[in-house]
Order: structure tokens, then C-alpha cells, then sequence
């Protein structure tokens, strides 16, 4: 899940996919640190105990791995599959969505890439 497609969703997963953005983004290489349990939820104002679940969805999905009395770090291998999974999504889940959106509006797509982004 993107931040984009964030509305009705729990906020463990939102929180989720604030860090997925920011591996993708480059934030987190291959091998960083991720902030702590503590860290991330203070700076997201979130309970820690909804971070952990986050973190833990993560490692679920092995995109993270744990150190134990050391902290969470991205997993070798991890960008590559998030990308590719996080573009299987978009597909699958968001662009059906958007396509339906843009033809309802009549919008001709060649206008999408011209117009400049906000």
C-alpha cells in the first residue's frame, strides 16, 4: 500500500507505508538502520505499540530484518521486491481506480503529462 491510497485504512498500515515510501524514496539503503520503535512513533505522533505492528507487517513481508538488542534494518534484496511488489499493487488496486476516475472526467491522458505537478 502507497500513501496515496491511505484513506479508510488502519493507521499500523499508513504508518507502514510511510516506511516503505521512504526505502523507496532512497532514505533507507540496503543494510541502514531503521529509526526505532520509539523514534518513529514519537515523530509520527503514533502510539508505539501501532509502530511496532507496522514494523512487524514489514518483517512479515521481509522487507526487514531484525537484530535483536540492536534495531530493525533493511533487508538484503528488500527495495528490489518492494518496488516490484509495491508496482503490482498500484496495478492491481490503485490504477483501476484512477483510470475509471479520469475517463468519468473526460480528461484526455495526454493533458496528465503536460500540465506541471503541484
Amino acid at each position: 500500500m502507497t500513501v496515496n491510497e491511505s484513506g479508510d485504512v488502519p493507521v499500523y498500515l499508513r504508518l507502514r507505508a510511510i516506511l516503505a515510501a521512504s526505502i523507496l524514496e532512497g532514505d533507507y539503503a540496503e543494510g541502514a538502520q531503521l529509526p526505532s520503535v520509539r523514534a518513529f512513533a514519537a515523530e509520527h505522533g503514533a502510539n508505539p505499540l501501532t509502530v511496532a505492528k507496522a514494523y512487524q507487517s514489514l518483517q512479515d513481508d521481509g522487507y526487514v530484518t531484525v537484530r535483536r538488542g540492536v534495531g530493525m534494518f533493511v533487508a538484503p534484496g528488500a527495495i528490489d521486491r518492494l518496488c516490484s511488489d509495491e508496482r503490482e499493487r498500484f496495478m492491481d488496486r490503485v490504477w483501476p481506480r484512477i483510470r475509471a476516475h479520469i475517463v468519468r472526467l473526460g480528461i484526455d491522458p495526454k493533458m496528465l503529462f503536460e500540465k506541471e505537478p503541484v
